[in-house]
This record gives structure tokens, C-alpha cells and sequence, in this order.
């Protein structure tokens, strides 16, 4: 049984992921902004209620994830993933209608955010053997592979610097043996990703949980899709 954390498991992919790893018989630290307002996740701490910890944490506040650490510590003495999946899209940005207040939000959610999530769990990572860190990231933040009227600069430019940041904390953290990756998960049926979405939550969920539990540090500092593909950068 692996200590596995999610941000952001109340819906989509990320309450998708928690249901399989439960299915799967793994220790959940399932975590997201207002715990009580989600019911499809206390629906599975119903269900499992010897494997999953709910948590609120914001991404970010810091005191908010300075909070959820000290209630993890004091459940698990280690954490062998941490998939930071919480992630917003304001799917109407254009240039002409561009705010720098939403670009701001977006990169405190999407880049600053998965930030503070990892230098706070540090520690409960540094206990497991071989612990991995797996930030969702986006096709869209590919520089390689950005063509005209692709995506939302918030949200882009967002994910481009949380690849950034997750091949410098590859390099980083590599010595101590802690794998970090980003995993582009599809255009999905979510609320982010629309009904028109090409896969289900369930495939992406899948796809993702099947490259964690292959990942080891050979594969250290890389970029996925859900099929298990390298992407471009």
C-alpha cells in the first residue's frame, strides 16, 4: 500500500484518479479546496474509509497547505506520491479581452501553487523510497508544439512554467532519489476540458496511474501524455 496525495481530487481527473487508487487498495490523502461541498469524494470516504483522508488545502495559501502537512504527518510517516493535479482555465481569455488580474490568478493556481504544495510535503517525500512527484500539466504549454490561436495565454504560459519548474526539480531532487514528471492528461470530459472532449476521466485516469507506477528514475525530469508517450517540449 503506497501514501499517495492528490490536489484538486474533488472532480474530473483528479476525483477520477482517487477512485481507481482506492479500487486498487492504496493510502489516499485526498485534498481540495471546500471538502464539505464535495460529495462525490465523501461519497468514497464512505466507502473506503480505512484508506482515504480528506483534507482542505487551497494551493494558494500557504498556511491553508502549512495546515494540511501537519494533519498528513500526523497520519502517514511518509508520502510516496504527490500528484498535483489542482489546476483552473479561463477558457474566454482572448488578447483583446487579456487581464492581467486572471493571468495572475491563473499562474498562482498552476505554477506557484504546485510550488508550495511540493516544498511544503518535502519532508513526508524524503521519508519514502523512491518518492514521485507528478504535476498535470497541459499539450498547451508546449513551446514545440504551440500553433496559432492554441489555448489561453494564462493558461499557456502557466503550464510551459510549471514544465519548467518540474525539469528543474528533476534535477534537483534526483540525488535523493525522488522522480518528478509532468503528464499531459488528454483533452478530457471535465468541466475544464468540455462534453466535446476526445476521452473519458476514466482513460485518462488510467493512463496516468499506469505511468506513476512504472515511473522510476530512469524516465526522471520527462514529459507525458496519459498514453505514456513522451511529448515535445
Amino acid at each position: 500500500m503506497k501514501n499517495i496525495l492528490i490536489t484538486g481530487a474533488n472532480r474530473g481527473i483528479g476525483l477520477e484518479m482517487a477512485r481507481q487508487l482506492l479500487t486498487q487498495g492504496e493510502r489516499l490523502i485526498a485534498t481540495c479546496r471546500q471538502p464539505m461541498k464535495a460529495d462525490a469524494l465523501q461519497a468514497l470516504d464512505d466507502q473506503f474509509p480505512e484508506q482515504v483522508t480528506i483534507l482542505p488545502l487551497e494551493v494558494t495559501n500557504t498556511a491553508s497547505i502549512q495546515a494540511a502537512y501537519n494533519a498528513s504527518q500526523r497520519i502517514i510517516s511518509h508520502l510516496d506520491v504527490l500528484i498535483n493535479n489542482a489546476g483552473i482555465l479561463d477558457g474566454n481569455e482572448t488578447l483583446a479581452t487579456f487581464d492581467p488580474d486572471v493571468m495572475q490568478q491563473t499562474f498562482d493556481v498552476n505554477t506557484i501553487g504546485p510550488m508550495r504544495v511540493v516544498t511544503q510535503f518535502l519532508p513526508l517525500l524524503r521519508n519514502a523510497e523512491q518518492a514521485k512527484i507528478i504535476n498535470i500539466t497541459s499539450q498547451l504549454g508546449s513551446l514545440q508544439a504551440m500553433t496559432r490561436n492554441w489555448g489561453r495565454y494564462s493558461y499557456n504560459g502557466s503550464k510551459a512554467a510549471l514544465n519548467m519548474l518540474t525539469r528543474m526539480l528533476s534535477n534537483d531532487l534526483k540525488e535523493e532519489g525522488i522522480s518528478v514528471i509532468c503528464i499531459h492528461p488528454g483533452w478530457v470530459q471535465t468541466d475544464m476540458g468540455g462534453a466535446n472532449a476526445s476521452i473519458t476521466p476514466t482513460e485518462s485516469a488510467a493512463g496516468i496511474l499506469t505511468i506513476i507506477n512504472d515511473l522510476t528514475l530512469a524516465q526522471n525530469g520527462r514529459f507525458y501524455t496519459y498514453a505514456g508517450e513522451e511529448h515535445i517540449w
